[in-house]
């Protein structure tokens, strides 16, 4: 298989997953840290390496080393791979998964960006999810009516926080993740609640054809990632330790049968609680239902966002500001795209004027 983003936390648990199932690796595909990509490439022993910097190809240790994005996309189409796993950061991630859909490829995706940007000209059909929220909505998955899809949240670093103190909020402070650590940008995320925002929308581009409402709630040990609530009355919850392991898996094989992770032990666990988002705290929530409503207008929220965390990480902005940003930029008037090159010129666009 390919792995985009091998040397994230996402790449780096699906190659253990490879590992277990003795999987081969055609592609590795990673960012800056070449320590780990060394550490990868002696491990898995890939046919090709692709780098994000063209000063990067010389510290890497293999024969056959490209760079850049252009890279990315044509050894995907040469690769003899079924199976993609694109779990690449940001806009970047979006053309390679629609090279890997277009060459008739598996998509495990982990890029939240490609749904949220271009969901409405995405064959959704052809991906298997690895968010565990997504995993476990298709997990639930029963044939009976639903009523309602749910995905949890952590409430990021700044949930217990004095509102006041938002405003000073540091890039620091974001990382302080209460459950795990992550990227750079999906912690920022998190704290914002974009990261949610994004997840409903792929959701919805996801199981849109299954049901017609969407929602989050904090879950604050991250032990639920799913639930849906039934026509019935019933809901279903999908419990598991977080681990990214889980949904890998399963992109890897349908019909997993094997061990992968232990079970919740919910007498250990003792209690759980359970928050409603709330825009005081999280002021890009406003948009929520309009976005569902609209969700092909996931491309402004996506290159604003990306333009807002630069800014914040570049101290030109405070943390607060990201979501105004995002909300501002959300409700001007833009043409909204009729295909694929419309979605990447309105991306400039949006950038340019930021």
């Amino acid at each position: 298989m390919i792995v985009l983003g091998s040397t994230g936390s996402i790449g780096v648990n699906t190659l253990e997953i490879a590992k277990k199932f003795n999987i081969e690796i055609e592609v590795l595909v990673a960012g800056k840290n070449i320590t780990l990509l060394n550490e990868q490439i002696e491990a898995h022993m890939p046919k090709v390496v692709v780098v994000a910097d063209e000063d990067d190809i010389s510290k890497v240790n293999h024969t056959k080393v490209y760079a850049g994005q252009d890279s990315i996309l044509k050894v995907i189409e040469d690769s003899k791979s079924d199976l993609v796993v694109n779990a690449l950061v940001g806009f970047l991630g979006l053309r390679p998964t629609l090279t890997s859909l277009a060459c008739g490829k598996r998509l495990a995706l982990a890029n939240k960006e490609s749904l949220v940007a271009c969901g409405n000209f995405i064959d959704s059909s052809k991906i298997q999810p690895i968010d565990s929220e997504h995993f476990g909505l298709w997990y639930l998955l029963q044939d009976r009516t639903m009523d309602k899809m749910i995905i949890t949240a952590s409430g990021g670093a700044f949930r217990d926080w004095d509102l006041d103190k938002l405003k000073h909020a540091t890039l620091a402070d974001t990382q302080k993740h209460p459950n795990w650590s992550m990227g750079q940008k999906i912690t920022i995320d998190s704290a914002t609640m974009v990261n949610k925002i994004f997840e409903l929308l792929e959701a919805r581009w996801l199981f849109g054809n299954s049901v017609s409402k969407f929602d989050a709630i904090i879950e604050t040990k991250s032990l639920i990632h799913a639930l849906i609530d039934f026509k019935d009355g019933s809901t279903t919850a999908h419990f598991a330790n977080a681990s990214m392991q889980l949904p890998i898996a399963y992109a890897l094989d349908v019909n997993m049968d094997e061990s992968i992770l232990g079970h919740v032990d919910l007498l250990e666990v003792g209690s759980l609680e359970f928050k409603k988002i709330e825009v005081a705290r999280y002021p890009v929530w406003q948009i929520k239902e309009d976005l569902l409503k609209n969700p092909i207008k996931g491309v402004i929220i996506n290159a604003a966002n990306e333009i807002a965390i630069e800014r914040f990480i570049n101290k030109e902005i405070g943390f607060m500001d990201i979501s105004k940003i995002i909300v501002e930029t959300y409700e001007k008037d833009f043409v909204i795209p009729k295909n694929i090159d419309d979605v990447f010129a309105l991306d400039e666009e949006i950038r340019a004027i930021l």
